[in-house]
């Protein structure tokens, strides 16, 4: 596997943190969510950044490469066209899946594939699709999940080394993940950071997160907690990473708490060198160096070129359809939860995944919360709408749906704030609201389907 490029200790740019993060001493790279940026548009402080010689790394998150379908070209030749915009060394994305096709569904969250060997190999056969459309090297995140599947048949730590040994792909190893599904899924991190590929390693994730009822949550809007520094310490005394990012999506603190916080990250990781007989990263640090020209190849850390891989049996394409698209209807359309996952978590997935829908919403159209009383009257409205309206077409069109939904039932109950959602609603659409005739005979047909 080639040298990867030494990137540092980094930060999620994300806008409302822009300035802080132009002012963060010693920061070395930063890494921007693919889909909030524009090619021909950048924002001026990602362009000051470049232009200071900050490496910027697009992390994609709607690819969805652990989904029964193919990726679609469009998706990818936009993140390819980040990738050289950005002049990044290489692209990121998740071993997730974020939709369905049949039905029509979209979890608008990373949900987990099942660690089987049909789910495997449609994995394996997506990244080398990705492979041969992207203009730099991918690599793949672990993530944190709330639920485990029924029926595994592998490890983490196989599922990922496999992976590796049959498509060359990166690994962006998350440890604040590796702590979540600890949690939530009974899961070793020592056992997996012992067993998987260290030699792939792309760069590392380390975020915040708290515990609720037994479960963790990931939400990168907490401090890093010193259990998922422990880990940092755990990864690094087993490889010299060749990066490490702090990520941070909501709640931002103040910028010395960001500063603190990198501090923190950038003290483990020059704690000292790797155990003995653990490998440092290639091109990670001053050790690095070329390859021994004596040196046995080593047959895992490169698909085999020689060898075409075998197209993936669409009957396995059809099982992992059908077992996703399950699991889905379950979590957003309140479908019956499929036999064998925890009826619980499942629930709890379901209600964050709706939570997370109205926020989203919210961010899209803020006049919605506005005209509806405030954030309290607008999420209960929401959630009660979206219990039977899984998201089919995007945020912006549930925005609308959401609206319409409200006026056909003549919501909300004060008139001025009707009037104002109705006109709203049609500054939008060019349309006047259907009436209720209309939404029963689409509700009969959407039974009849």
């Amino acid at each position: 596997m080639k040298p990867m490029a030494h990137l540092g200790v980094g930060i999620g740019w994300r806008p409302e943190i822009a300035d802080a993060v132009e002012r963060l001493p010693g920061l070395d790279w930063v890494e921007v969510v693919a889909e909030n940026v524009c090619p021909g548009h950048l924002p001026e402080s990602l362009l000051r950044l470049r232009e200071r010689g900050t490496r910027v790394v697009p992390h994609g998150v709607s690819l969805g490469l652990g989904g029964a379908d193919r990726p679609d070209p469009a998706k990818l030749a936009a993140l390819g066209e980040r990738a050289v915009a950005l002049g990044a060394p290489l692209v990121t994305e998740h071993i997730a899946f974020v939709r369905t096709s049949s039905p029509v569904l979209e979890a608008g969250h990373l949900l987990p594939v099942p660690r089987t060997r049909d789910a495997l190999d449609v994995l394996c056969e997506n990244v080398r699709i990705a492979q041969d459309s992207l203009p730099v090297p991918l690599a793949l995140e672990n993530i944190a999940a709330l639920f485990s599947w029924p029926g595994e048949e592998l490890t983490e730590a196989q599922f990922l080394t496999e992976l590796v040994g049959r498509t060359g792909v990166r690994l962006l190893i998350d440890v604040a993940n590796l702590h979540t599904n600890r949690v939530n899924r009974g899961e070793d991190p020592a056992a997996v950071l012992d067993a998987i590929p260290l030699e792939a390693l792309a760069y590392v994730h380390v975020a915040g997160g708290i515990e609720r009822g037994g479960v963790w949550h990931d939400t990168h809007a907490h401090p890093v907690p010193p259990v998922v520094l422990d880990l940092l310490a755990a990864l690094r005394s087993r490889v010299d990473p060749p990066g490490v990012l702090l990520e941070r999506d909501d709640d931002f603190p103040a910028e010395a708490e960001l500063a603190g916080e990198l501090a923190a990250i950038r003290a483990v990781v020059t704690a000292g060198p790797p155990a003995p007989g653990r490998p440092a990263v290639a091109g990670s640090g001053p050790a690095a160096a070329e390859p021994r020209p004596d040196a046995e190849p080593d047959p895992a850390a490169e698909p085999d070129a020689a060898a075409e891989p075998l197209p993936v049996e669409e009957s396995a394409r059809t099982r992992v359809a059908l077992g996703q698209a399950a699991l889905l209807s379950a979590l957003v359309a309140g479908t019956p939860v499929p036999e064998g996952f925890d009826r619980r978590r499942i629930r709890v997935q379901a209600r964050a995944l709706a939570a997370k829908r109205a926020d989203v919403v919210a961010r899209l159209a803020p006049e919605l919360p506005e005209i509806l009383g405030g954030p309290d009257p607008y999420r209960e409205a929401f959630l009660s709408y979206a219990k039977g309206r899984p998201v089919t077409a995007g945020y912006r069109r549930d925005a609308l749906d959401f609206a319409e939904d409200l006026l056909i039932r003549d919501l909300p109950a004060d008139p001025v704030a009707r009037r104002r959602l109705t006109a709203w609603w049609r500054d939008r659409t060019g349309a006047r609201p259907p009436r209720r005739i209309v939404r029963w005979a689409r509700a009969l047909a959407g039974r009849a389907a």
